[in-house]
């Protein structure tokens, strides 16, 4: 199936409902498996122009898609759900083309039922959506699940490090709602935490609750993938002369050895000590950047060492 459903279908994501209509009408038409007996890839064309058109013609799956994408849209839904009460009539109503074999399928209006030949209104034989889709006639009129809720999820560093658990609270028509969510060790900014039924209620049971991770600011480490970045300021004799830093890790306090001549904004590596990967389990590394440190005031004597050391070339 598509990646992009807009694209499946030629119109652009602010497309209006007219023109996505039109745009899927003029595509169905070319690729009607009526029209092309045997020709598995117009079949295959069909398919995904017509999935892409019953998530983008309706207003709740649209505005699904357009937060978690194709991808996670499907693992969301599943095929029924995606063409469940999408109306095709309105479509191919009139053409000789089949039509209601989609409701058939499906559970929306129409008329038959799934796994069926069904025929055209010009006599000729149809195509069925079994055929394309697979099988379907047990889910007929079957009533539709709740829908799903999504909202962020921000968790701390420390959490994503090392897992945890959170009581999350979150607004649902039925009011606020509280769930406890654990955390697994080593999760990313981006992924997706389902919490099954935890959505809205719906005839045939609730939906699922998603919760996409976010990193809070931490007061002292910068996040670059799965790296860790720490700015620490130190004098303009430590730099020069060199020293030893005590900074703090996730595995606890370490050592870091600076030395001598050492130039602004250079990153000394601690391999290994950052976030757990987003595709693996090796972690990242932690980034110690050194920043001199400019005094605003100085006294009579250091203002007069550092004229000397001026002097010397310094």
């Amino acid at each position: 199936m598509a990646k992009d459903y807009y694209q499946a279908i030629g119109v652009k994501k602010g497309a209006s409902d007219a023109e996505i209509k039109k745009a899927y009408r003029k595509l169905a038409m070319k690729y009607h498996p009526d029209r092309n007996k045997g020709d598995k890839k117009a079949e295959e064309r069909f398919k995904e122009i017509s999935e892409a058109y019953a998530v983008l013609s309706d207003k709740e799956k649209r505005k699904q898609y357009d937060m978690v994408g194709a991808d996670g849209f499907r693992q969301r839904y599943s095929q029924e759900d995606i063409f469940r009460n999408v109306n095709f009539e309105d479509i191919f109503g009139g053409t000789g083309l089949g039509a209601d074999i989609f409701g058939n399928i499906f559970g929306a209006a129409g008329g038959g039922r799934g796994g069926q030949r069904v025929y055209t209104s010009g006599g000729g034989a149809g195509f069925d959506m079994s055929d394309l889709f697979g099988g379907g006639g047990a889910h007929r009129g079957r009533p539709p699940r709740g829908s799903d809720l999504s909202f962020e999820l921000p968790v701390s560093i420390e959490e994503a490090y090392g897992g945890g658990s959170r009581t999350v609270k979150y607004q649902s028509p039925q009011g606020t709602k509280e769930v406890v969510v654990k955390i697994p060790k080593g999760i990313a900014p981006g992924k997706k935490l389902r919490l099954a039924g935890k959505g809205n209620p719906g005839p045939a049971g609730a939906g699922d609750l998603y919760l996409t991770v976010v990193f809070e600011e931490h007061p002292l480490y910068e996040v670059e993938g799965s790296n860790l970045v720490l700015r620490r300021e130190i004098s303009f004799t430590e730099v020069t002369l060199g020293t030893t830093l005590e900074v703090p890790t996730l595995d606890g306090p370490k050592k870091v050895k600076i030395p001598p001549g050492t130039q602004p904004q250079t990153r000394i590596r601690l391999p290994g000590h950052g976030l757990h990967g987003p595709r693996s389990k090796k972690r990242g590394h932690f980034y110690l950047v050194v920043v001199p440190r400019v005094p605003r005031k100085l006294t009579a004597k250091q203002k007069k060492l550092l004229r000397e050391l001026g002097e010397e070339g310094l």
